[in-house]
C-alpha cells in the first residue's frame, strides 16, 4: 500500500485558515502551516517552499510502500509536476491529468489535501464575494478572526499583485497640442491661406512703390489677429483642467479604520487598502472600496448610493449572500446582476448614512466600480464628436474653398487679354507670346480681393459671441453653460434621455396620502396631502375635521415620536436631516396640526416668526408629550422600528404607562396587528374582514407606487410596562434583537400612509410641450420598475391606462434582446410614430444608459442625456450635451456635462431646448445675412472682372466691410426674439443644410441686386451724363465718359490719341477737400481717380447691408409682423455700423488708409435710393418662402 501526499501553491497571498475545496469524488487541496506559503506538508517528510510570485502551481507527492505492492505506488519516490493553471479552478475537470492519476494510483492519504485560496491572488481576477457566504468569503481571503485582518507579510504579497487603492491618473493635454488644435478648423484654413496670399501681394506691391510700413500689411495682419483671437479663445476653454477624473479621485476617501496583525489602525491612507483586509465602516464614512459586509454592529446599516445607482433612497444592506439563479452556472466570470442587487456590497464613493459594520475589500483601484466608471469615462472622452454647427460649418468651409477657389482662377483667366498678347503667324497659329506681369498681378490681386469678398471673416467671431450671448439668457433660465458649443446643440435635440429622480420628480420624499379609521369597525377613511416639498406650509391635509379625533392624534404622535429624522431651513427653503422617509412624515404631522387652536396659534407664528428654529412646531409638542425609553432599531426580517416611550399628562403622577410606537412596512407591521383604533379612540379585535379591507388599500397604494407604511401601538407591554432605564429587570429582553418580533407582536393598527417622490407639478406640461416639439422623452432611472412606470404616467409620458409592454424595460431585460430588437424599439421612425413615444427603463446601470445613448445617435437622433450621479458621467460625456443636477449633482457629473441645471428641473431643461432654438435661428440669421452679404460682394467682384470695369472695391475695404460694418449688426441679430411657435416645430434634422437649396436661392437673388447695385453706382458716376432720380452726380467737376471707354479703361496708355481714346481729356474734381487733377496722365483718371465713384460703391454697400440686416430679423415673418424695433439691440448696432463708416470717410488719415473720400449729401441720398429696394425684394422672396418653401410642423 503506498502513502501520498500532495499540496498545491498558488502564486500569491496565503492566508490563516484552509479552503477545502470537494466535489463527489475527490477533496482537493494542500497543507500549510500557521500562514506559511509552504513550510511543510506533515507527514510528507518532504519540505518545500513555492515563490509566491511564481505564477505556476507546483505538485508534490511523496510516499512509501508498506506493502510492497507495485503497479501505480510511489515507493518513496519524489515525484515533482508542473501543473497547468487551469488548476485554479473549483472543480476537478480543470485538474491536469497528471494529477488525477497520482490521486487515483491507490494511494492513501496521510493528510487532507487542501486547496489554499486560488481566486483572486493567482492573477488578480475578480472574486464575486457577493455570491458567497460570510464563511466562504473570510476563509477565501484566509481571515480567522475579523480584529486579526491580515498580516503584513499577506498585504504585501497581496499589493505586489493589485497595486495601490487609487484611479489612474490620465496626463494632461500639452498646452502645444492644445494650441495647434485651434488651427485644425478649414474656415481658420481658408483664412490662413488668404492672409498669406494677402502678404506675400502686399510685400511685392511694397517693393515696387517702397512702402514697406504697418500701413501695406494692413489686410494680412487683420486676418491673422482674427484667426489668432479665435486660438486665444479656443485655448482658454479647452485647459481648464478637465477635472472629471479628479473629481472621481475625490471622492475616494482618505483614511480607513482597517485591522491588520491583531492591531486597529483608526487612519490607515486609504491608497494603501489591498484586498482581504478588514475595514469598520461607521454613520458618515464614505467607503474606500468595494466590499464585502461581513458583519453588523447594529441592528441595521444604510447606504446613500445615489450617486452610483441613482436609487433615491438610502438602501439597506445586509450580510446575506446574493443567490444566482440555478438556471446560470457560476464561473470566474461575474454573473451579469445589477449593482442595486447586490445588498451585500459596500461601493467605493457611496457614504453609511446609519449603523456600523465590519467589511472585507474585495476590490481596489479601478477595480472598483467607481474605477469601472472612469475607465468608461475615459473612452467615452476619446469619442471625436463635433457639434452639428460645427459640422455644417466644415462643409461650409470645405465648399467655400473649391468654389472661391475655383472662381478665382475663372475671374484671373476671364481677363488674360490684359496682360496675355500674341501675334497671329502665316499659319494661322498663335505665337510671340508677351506676358505683362504688372497687369497679370494686378488681375490676380482681383481675384484674391474675390476671395477676400467670399470668405466672411467675422463669421467665427460672431458665432462665439451670439453663443455667449445665449449662454448669459440661458443661466437666467437657471441652465448654466459650461460648453459654449453646447447651446447650439439643444437647439436640434431629438432626444432628452432624463433621471427619474430629482429631475422629473422634486427628490423629497412626501406623504400623498394617508388612511386612518372610522368611527365604525371596518370603516377606513382616506386623506389626501398636498404639497411636494419639505416645506411644511406646502399644501395641506383634505377633509380633515376641525378637530382632531383621538384616531388622528394617534397618527401624529407615531409619526412624530417613532423618528430619528429632523428638518432645518437653510438658504431658503426646507431640507431633511436623516432618512427623507421619517422627514416627510414629521412634515405630515406639521400638515395635521394640533387638536388645540391656541397651541397651532403659537407654533405657526413662531415659524413664519423664526423658521429655522421652528420648522417642527407640532413635533416639538407631541415629544414634550412624552420620554424617549428604548429604541427597537429596524431590521430587514421585521421590516419595522418601534420606540418605548413613557407619556406625560398633568395628573400628580406626570405619566401613563409605557406605550410602544410601530411603524413599519404595512404588510409586515398589519401581520402583528391584532386589535384596531377606531375614530373616538376605542380599540376592538380586529375581524378578518376589516383585514382583508387594509390589505386592499395597501394594494391599491402599491399599485399607484408609493410606499405604504402602517402604523401601530401597543399598551400591554407586560415586563416592559415599567420599564424606565437600563437598571430595570426587562432590560435584558432589548438587548437581544431576536426578541424584538415577540415585543411587536398584539399590536393595535392605527393607520397607512402612501409615501412617494412627487413628480414636479410643471413637468406634465414640459412633457406635453416636448411632444409639440417633436422631442422624445426617455426616462432611464435606478429605481424599481413600478415606482418608475407610475411616476411616467403621473407626469404624462404615458397614458393612465397605456400598455407598456414595448415600452418598459429593466436595464438587465433591454440589454437580453438581440442588438436589432433594441435598435428596432429605440430608433425605428415607423414604430416612434406613435402619439407618445416615450420609453422608460428602470434598475439600468451605467453600461446600460451608454448603450442606449450610443445606439440613439447611431439611428441619426441628437441626444441629450441628464444625470447627477457618478454612474452617469460616461453617459453624460458620450451623449451629444451632457446635462448635471446643479443641486443633487455630483461634481463628477458636472464636470462630465456640458451644461448644469442650477435647479435640478426638466422644466429648465425644455426652457434650454427653446433657447437653444431660438439661438441657433438668431445664428442662422446672421450666418445668412454675413453670407448674403459676401455673395453680393462676389457678384460685385465678379461683374466687375466681367465687364472690364476698374475694380471698384480694393481688399481692404472689403475686409473692413467683413469685419466691422457687418460684425455689429450680425451680432446683434443674436437678440432676436424667439418665434411665438418655436416649440411647436419639429427639431431640426442633424442633416440638415445651413443653406437650403430655397434659402441659397434666395439670397443668390439678394446677392445678385447687392452686386449689382454696386457695381451699378460705381459705373453711374463714371457714365452718368446729367441727373440720376434728380441727383446731378457731376456737380464735384468729374469728367463723365462712355461704357466703352469705362470697360477698355486697360487699353487707354497704349492706344491714348487714337480711336475712342482720341482727344480724351480729363477735367479735375473735387472730393471734401482735396481736388483731383489728371492733366499729365488722363488715364489715371481710371486708377487714382475711382476713389470717388469706389467710395459710392463701398457706401452703397453698407447700406445696403444695413437694410438686409433688417430683413434678417425673420427667415420667413415680414417686417410688418417683426418690425424693427422688435431687436432695440439691432436698430443700436446699424448705428454704430453706420457711424464706423462715417469715420473712416470723414477722417483724413483713415480715408487714405481705406482709399476713400467724403460725400455730398447728394451722393448719400442716390446711394440710399439705390440700397432701399432690397427691402421690398426681400419681402417678395419671405411672402414666396411661406407659401410654397417653409416647412410645416406635421412634415
Amino acid at each position: 500500500m503506498s502513502a501520498c501526499t500532495c499540496f498545491f501553491a498558488p502564486a500569491a497571498g496565503l492566508g490563516k485558515s484552509d479552503v477545502e475545496i470537494r466535489d463527489a469524488k475527490h477533496s482537493l487541496g494542500r497543507g500549510i502551516e500557521d500562514g506559511k506559503r509552504i513550510d511543510a506538508v506533515p507527514g510528507a517528510g518532504q519540505r518545500r517552499v513555492v515563490d509566491p510570485r511564481n505564477k505556476r502551481w507546483e505538485v508534490m507527492a511523496t510516499g512509501e510502500d508498506k506493502g510492497g505492492g507495485s503497479g501505480g505506488s510511489l515507493q518513496g519516490n519524489v515525484v515533482q509536476q508542473t501543473v497547468d493553471e487551469g488548476l485554479r479552478r473549483r472543480n476537478v475537470g480543470a485538474v491536469p491529468e497528471a494529477l488525477q492519476q497520482m490521486m487515483m494510483q491507490n494511494a492513501t492519504l496521510k493528510a487532507p489535501l487542501k486547496m489554499l485560496p486560488s481566486e483572486p491572488f493567482d492573477d488578480g481576477r475578480p472574486y464575486p464575494s457577493w455570491s458567497r457566504t460570510v464563511e466562504e468569503v473570510l476563509d477565501h481571503h484566509g481571515i480567522t478572526d475579523l480584529r486579526d485582518g491580515l498580516s503584513e507579510e499577506a498585504v504585501e504579497q497581496r499589493r505586489h499583485v493589485y497595486g495601490l487603492n487609487e484611479l489612474e491618473k490620465e496626463p494632461g493635454t500639452p498646452f502645444w497640442k492644445l494650441v495647434l488644435a485651434q488651427f485644425d478648423d478649414a474656415l481658420v484654413k481658408v483664412l490662413i491661406a488668404a492672409a498669406f496670399v494677402s502678404f506675400v501681394l502686399a510685400y511685392l506691391e511694397g517693393r515696387e512703390t517702397g512702402e514697406m510700413g504697418i500701413s501695406a500689411f494692413t489686410e494680412p495682419l487683420v486676418i491673422l489677429l482674427i484667426v489668432a483671437l479665435n486660438a486665444v479663445i479656443g485655448v482658454w476653454q479647452e485647459s481648464r483642467a478637465e477635472s472629471t477624473l479628479q473629481a472621481l479621485k475625490d471622492m475616494q476617501p482618505e483614511t480607513a479604520r482597517v485591522f491588520r496583525e491583531g492591531k486597529e489602525i483608526p487612519d490607515l491612507p486609504a491608497r494603501e487598502l489591498v484586498p482581504g483586509d478588514v475595514v469598520e465602516l461607521r454613520v458618515g464614512d464614505k467607503v474606500p472600496a468595494d466590499m464585502r459586509i461581513v458583519k453588523l454592529q447594529s441592528m441595521s446599516v444604510r447606504l446613500e448610493q445615489a450617486s452610483l445607482t441613482g436609487e433615491s433612497e438610502p438602501v439597506l444592506k445586509g450580510v446575506e449572500k446574493v443567490e444566482v439563479p440555478l438556471s446560470r452556472e457560476l464561473t470566474d466570470e461575474e454573473p451579469d446582476i445589477a449593482i442595486q442587487s447586490k445588498d451585500c456590497m459596500a461601493f467605493a464613493g457611496t457614504t453609511v448614512s446609519n449603523g456600523n459594520c465590519f467589511c472585507v475589500v474585495n476590490d481596489t483601484g479601478m477595480r472598483t466600480e467607481i474605477g469601472k466608471i472612469q475607465s468608461q469615462l475615459k473612452q467615452a472622452s476619446e469619442v471625436d464628436y463635433d457639434t452639428p454647427l460645427s459640422r455644417k460649418l466644415d462643409e461650409f468651409a470645405s465648399q467655400l474653398t473649391t468654389v472661391v477657389g475655383a472662381v478665382c482662377v475663372l475671374v484671373w483667366l476671364m481677363n488674360y487679354k490684359y496682360f496675355v498678347s500674341w501675334e497671329i503667324a502665316d499659319n494661322g497659329m498663335p505665337n510671340n507670346f508677351q506676358v505683362n506681369i504688372g497687369q497679370a498681378t494686378y488681375y490676380f490681386k482681383v481675384a484674391v480681393a474675390l476671395a477676400v469678398a467670399a470668405i466672411p471673416e467675422g463669421l467665427p467671431a460672431v458665432i462665439t459671441t451670439c453663443l455667449a450671448l445665449g449662454t448669459r439668457r440661458m443661466a437666467q433660465e437657471n441652465a448654466i453653460v459650461r460648453k459654449i458649443q453646447s447651446v447650439e446643440t439643444l437647439g436640434c435635440t431629438t432626444v432628452i434621455c432624463s433621471d427619474k429622480t430629482g429631475t422629473l420628480t422634486t427628490n423629497q420624499m412626501s406623504v400623498i396620502q394617508f388612511v386612518g379609521v372610522g368611527v365604525d369597525e371596518g370603516e377606513l377613511r382616506d386623506y389626501e396631502v398636498m404639497g411636494t416639498s419639505y416645506n411644511p406650509r406646502d399644501g395641506g391635509v383634505s377633509s380633515l375635521p376641525s378637530k382632531l379625533n383621538e384616531n388622528l392624534e394617534t397618527i401624529a404622535q407615531v409619526c412624530a415620536l417613532c423618528n430619528d429624522a429632523g428638518l432645518m431651513f437653510k438658504k431658503g427653503k426646507y431640507v431633511a436631516s436623516g432618512m427623507p422617509t421619517e422627514a416627510a412624515l414629521k412634515v405630515l404631522v406639521e400638515k395635521i396640526g394640533l387638536s388645540d387652536p391656541l397651541a397651532q396659534s403659537v407654533v405657526n407664528e413662531a415659524r413664519i416668526a423664526d423658521p429655522e428654529k421652528n420648522a417642527l412646531g407640532c413635533c416639538e409638542v407631541w415629544a414634550k408629550s412624552a420620554e424617549r425609553l428604548a429604541t427597537l432599531e429596524f431590521d430587514r426580517y421585521r421590516k419595522s422600528m418601534s420606540v418605548l416611550l413613557r407619556r406625560r399628562d398633568s395628573s400628580s403622577s406626570g405619566v401613563h404607562a409605557n406605550h410602544l410606537f410601530v411603524k413599519g412596512a404595512a404588510e409586515c407591521v398589519l401581520d402583528r396587528c391584532d386589535f384596531v383604533q377606531l375614530e373616538d379612540g376605542r380599540v376592538v379585535r380586529m375581524t378578518a374582514s376589516f383585514r382583508k379591507s387594509i390589505v386592499s388599500r395597501v394594494d391599491a397604494m402599491t399599485r399607484q407606487a408609493l410606499r405604504c407604511l402602517a402604523f401601530a401601538v401597543k399598551t400591554d407591554l407586560g415586563a416592559l410596562r415599567t420599564y424606565d432605564g437600563e437598571s430595570h429587570p426587562a432590560h435584558a429582553l432589548l438587548l437581544k434583537p431576536e426578541n424584538y418580533s415577540i415585543i411587536e407582536s398584539g399590536l393595535t393598527f392605527v393607520g397607512l400612509a402612501g409615501l412617494q417622490d412627487p413628480p414636479r407639478k410643471e413637468v406634465r406640461a414640459s412633457m406635453l410641450d416636448c411632444q409639440k416639439a417633436g422631442i422624445r422623452v426617455i426616462v432611464i432611472t435606478g429605481d424599481n420598475k413600478n415606482t418608475a412606470e407610475a411616476i411616467c404616467r403621473q407626469i404624462g409620458l404615458f397614458d393612465a391606462d397605456e400598455d407598456l409592454s414595448n415600452r418598459s424595460f429593466t436595464g438587465t431585460e433591454f440589454m437580453q434582446l438581440p442588438s436589432s430588437e433594441r435598435m428596432r424599439i429605440l430608433v425605428d421612425k415607423n414604430a416612434a410614430s406613435g402619439q407618445s413615444r416615450g420609453f422608460v427603463f428602470s434598475r439600468a446601470e451605467p453600461r446600460h444608459k451608454q448603450e442606449i445613448v450610443r445606439m440613439l445617435k447611431a439611428g441619426g437622433d441628437v441626444v441629450a442625456m441628464t444625470g447627477d450621479g457618478v454612474n452617469d458621467a460616461p453617459a453624460l460625456k458620450l451623449a451629444d450635451i451632457g446635462i448635471a443636477m446643479g443641486i443633487a449633482g455630483t461634481e463628477v457629473a458636472k464636470e462630465a456635462s456640458d451644461m448644469v441645471l442650477v435647479d435640478d428641473n426638466f422644466t429648465t431643461i425644455v426652457a434650454a431646448v427653446r433657447e437653444g432654438r431660438s439661438i441657433y435661428n438668431n445664428m442662422k440669421a446672421f450666418i445668412r445675412y454675413l453670407i448674403s452679404s459676401n455673395i453680393g460682394e462676389v457678384v460685385s467682384i465678379f461683374l466687375t472682372a466681367l465687364l472690364g470695369f476698374p475694380q471698384g472695391l480694393i481688399p481692404v475695404q472689403l475686409l473692413w466691410v467683413n469685419l466691422v460694418t457687418d460684425g455689429a449688426p450680425a451680432t446683434a441679430l443674436g437678440f432676436n426674439p424667439p418665434d411665438k411657435n418655436i416649440m411647436e416645430q419639429p427639431p431640426r434634422r442633424p442633416n440638415e443644410p445651413l443653406l437650403g437649396r430655397w434659402v441659397l436661392f434666395r439670397y443668390l437673388v439678394i446677392g445678385t441686386y447687392v452686386g449689382l447695385a454696386t457695381v451699378g453706382v460705381f459705373a453711374l458716376w463714371y457714365v452718368a451724363p446729367g441727373p440720376i432720380l434728380g441727383l446731378d452726380l457731376t456737380a464735384d467737376g468729374h469728367t463723365p465718359v462712355t461704357a466703352h471707354q469705362l470697360a477698355h479703361w486697360g487699353a487707354c496708355s497704349k492706344e491714348l490719341g487714337s480711336g475712342v481714346w482720341e482727344n480724351f481729356a480729363v477735367t479735375p474734381f473735387t472730393a471734401g477737400n482735396r481736388v483731383f487733377d489728371f492733366q499729365g496722365n488722363p488715364c489715371a483718371y481710371f486708377e487714382e481717380g475711382k476713389v470717388k465713384a469706389s467710395t459710392l460703391a463701398m457706401s452703397t454697400l453698407v447700406v445696403i447691408e444695413m437694410f438686409n440686416a433688417l430683413n434678417a430679423l425673420s427667415e420667413d415673418n415680414s417686417l410688418l409682423m417683426t418690425p424693427p424695433w422688435s431687436n432695440s439691440w439691432l436698430l443700436l448696432a446699424i448705428g454704430v455700423s453706420m457711424g464706423l463708416h462715417f469715420a473712416i470717410l470723414y477722417t483724413p488719415w483713415l480715408a487714405d488708409i481705406f482709399g476713400v473720400v467724403p460725400l455730398s449729401l447728394q451722393e448719400w441720398l442716390l446711394v440710399v435710393a439705390i440700397s432701399a429696394p432690397i427691402i421690398l425684394v426681400d419681402e417678395v422672396l419671405k411672402f414666396v418662402g411661406r407659401k410654397w418653401f417653409t416647412r410645416k410642423a406635421d412634415d
